[in-house]
């Protein structure tokens, strides 16, 4: 073998192995871009379905099917704070989609970031959005919510403090809530390529997805 046949060697070798290494990045990129794409799929999917039914249960504040029997618009809505809501409504049945005529009573609450159901998830910041209904054990499943805040307003538009309502709700008074701002934010809880540990403190800031329902208003709130 020739001096040039060793140096034609090598350089196919080289240009070889160049050529591998960019198919192999090509393939890298093409990986993270599919999680990437998949992870905004799922964020804005589970934001959809926590929206979807926060309104369509809160706008039933205070209705029954049986209109007879339904609560005073006051006395509709029990407790409220900025992370959880308790209110008087007709849950839908698996027979009956407008609910069975008895007045249930329904809460939302967000937990911690600490709570064993989330404890564990690569995103430090994703808390369980628990729905329970007449004091059962309540449903809950993790869709990446890492805020839940709740305004009440009054019926001239001004801001109802959070520790007003709590000392109403104490003292079984109506909370005088007409309308309701809500703001929700949902993040991956597994997102690719975040949680190192020089970067907890920005875990998915690219990959999160926020909404807010300005001026929400329950029906069954107002005067009859």
């Amino acid at each position: 073998m020739g001096f040039s046949s060793l140096i034609d060697i090598i350089g196919s070798t080289l240009i070889g192995g160049v050529i591998l290494i960019i198919l192999l990045r090509m393939n890298d990129s093409a990986v993270e871009n599919h999680y990437i794409n998949s992870g905004e799929l799922i964020v804005q999917t589970n934001l959809i379905s926590v929206v979807e039914l926060l309104e369509y249960d809160l706008r039933k504040i205070g209705y029954c099917k049986n209109w007879e029997i339904s609560p005073v618009p006051g006395e509709a809505l029990l407790a409220a704070s900025d992370t959880s809501i308790t209110f008087l409504t007709d849950v839908p049945t698996t027979s009956n989609q407008f609910g069975d005529g008895n007045i249930d009573t329904l809460k939302y609450w967000v937990g911690s970031p600490f709570d064993a159901e989330v404890i564990n998830t690569p995103n430090p910041k994703d808390r369980i959005l628990y729905r329970q209904v007449n004091g059962e054990p309540p449903l809950y499943s993790n869709m990446g919510v890492t805020q839940l805040k709740i305004v009440y307003f009054d019926a001239l538009g001004n801001i109802i403090p959070t520790y007003t309502l709590i000392a109403k709700s104490a003292s079984k008074k109506p909370l005088g809530v007409i309308t309701m701002q809500i703001d929700i934010t949902v993040e991956n809880i597994a997102a690719y390529g975040d949680a190192t540990e020089e970067d907890n403190e920005v875990y998915s800031k690219d990959k999160s997805a926020f909404w807010r329902q300005i001026r929400l208003a329950a029906p069954s709130l107002n005067n009859r």
